[in-house]
């Protein structure tokens, strides 16, 4: 007597299991979203200058006003969390902008304090000056997102 092959019934363990990375891909990339600002006031600045020189992170409107000098401190910065960047104010009258994203895994950077972006999911930190990584876990430094400051106005630009 011969038996019939085993035929289950129901999805296969492969597609299970991939479903069941996707579900805990989607959990991890919610949790890491996240949006904050930070304010403060600032020195005076320059009459115009135009700063960063990467990709423009987020798809923000270029040449839409983004803030007053004024609003970014210096030696600190801020946080654009619906426009997906930060702009930081190393010194007096420089201003320089970044992406708003975490190069670790994609989460939203949430303040500037003591010189370093902060990143809440897993501490990653990164320089105002020029986005370098400070702490990990991220590798790579954040993008450079082209602003102009003309007069007391920032602007993106790219």
């Amino acid at each position: 007597m011969t038996s019939a092959p085993f035929h289950p019934v129901g999805p296969a363990r492969r597609t299970v299991v991939a479903a069941a990375g996707a579900a805990g891909l989607a959990v991890a990339l919610t949790a890491c979203s996240g949006s904050a600002d930070d304010t403060g006031t600032a020195g005076s600045p320059p009459a115009s200058q135009e700063a960063g020189g990467g990709e423009s992170g987020g798809g923000e409107e270029a040449g839409a006003a983004l803030a007053a000098t004024a609003d970014i401190p210096e030696g600190g910065g801020k946080v654009f969390a619906d426009r997906k960047v930060v702009v930081t104010q190393p010194t007096a009258g420089e201003f320089k902008a970044f992406s708003a994203t975490c190069t670790h895994q994609g989460c939203a950077v949430k303040s500037v304090a003591d010189g370093v972006i902060n990143c809440p999911c897993h501490n990653s930190n990164f320089s105002i000056t020029d986005g370098s990584v400070q702490g990990g876990p991220a590798t790579e430094p954040l993008p450079a997102v082209r602003i102009t400051v003309s007069g007391d106005s920032i602007r993106l630009t790219g």
